[in-house]
């Protein structure tokens, strides 16, 4: 078992969508400049350090390219598309079925950091939100100079992803807490 404790829960909230998919919006404060946190979305070398996939190429540039899920020594390449990358502020890609929308907004301490993230069904809500808290705080962690390995697939059930998910399952709309 390992002694990385996840964060307190984060701001959370999900909308039903015209075609009746779900938008995840998940809300983070990170004490670091936009351009900072940008590159941790953007750049394959420090996407691979906290997020649930591995970049094949730099996120900042538009079209067509792989994003690849990682679960222990399993790989899956997923399709994906980069829709908008408009540094440092806001980068959107299609992944699979889902749709990720990153907004970077400068604060006075650094960056809100605002995930929206669309998916099929209100199921799927709880299971993001526990998935990205573990993430962005692996990414916090880097971002802070205090990097840890990354918590992706089966792994972060040792890592208090039940318990998130269970917690966010109570608070979203659509899902248990509905």
């Amino acid at each position: 078992m390992s002694t990385f404790q996840p964060g307190p829960l984060r701001e959370a909230d999900a909308t039903r969508t015209d075609d009746g998919r779900w938008t995840l919006k998940f809300v983070r404060d990170l004490a670091h400049p936009p351009e900072r946190v940008w590159a941790a979305l953007t750049d394959p070398a420090q996407v691979g350090q906290w997020a649930p996939f591995r970049a094949e190429r730099d996120l900042s540039e538009l079209g067509a390219t792989t994003l690849a899920m990682i679960d222990g020594d399993l790989a899956v390449d997923l399709p994906a598309t980069v829709l908008r990358a408009e540094p440092p502020t806001l980068l959107e890609y299609a992944w699979g079925e889902d749709l990720l929308r990153w907004e970077l907004t400068p604060t006075p301490a650094g960056t809100r950091l605002t995930l929206r993230h669309t998916v099929a069904g209100s199921d799927d809500l709880p299971r993001a939100a526990a998935g990205w808290h573990l993430c962005l705080d692996v990414a916090e962690r880097l971002l802070d100079g205090h990097p840890v390995p990354p918590i992706r697939g089966r792994a972060a059930l040792e890592h208090g992803w039940q318990d998130l998910h269970d917690a966010y399952a109570k608070e979203l709309p659509g899902t248990l807490g509905e």
